[in-house]
């Protein structure tokens, strides 16, 4: 296997690492019912997406 003839700098390092950091997930607000959703998703509990009915839901009641 091959290994590192040189070590890597500071610099290089901390540059590679600069993308290891956690990104806060991103939500909305429903207007409806004003919970956080995620976005680009159909809602499984109306089965809507962008104000259209996509799947039917079945009511466990």
């Amino acid at each position: 296997m091959p290994n590192p003839k040189r070590r890597h700098s500071k610099s290089r390092t901390r540059q590679r690492r600069a993308h290891d950091a956690l990104k806060t997930p991103q939500f909305y607000i429903d207007k409806d019912s004003g919970e956080a959703k995620k976005p680009h998703r159909i809602d499984p509990e109306t089965g809507e997406y962008k104000g259209r009915q996509i799947i039917d839901v079945k009511k466990s009641d």
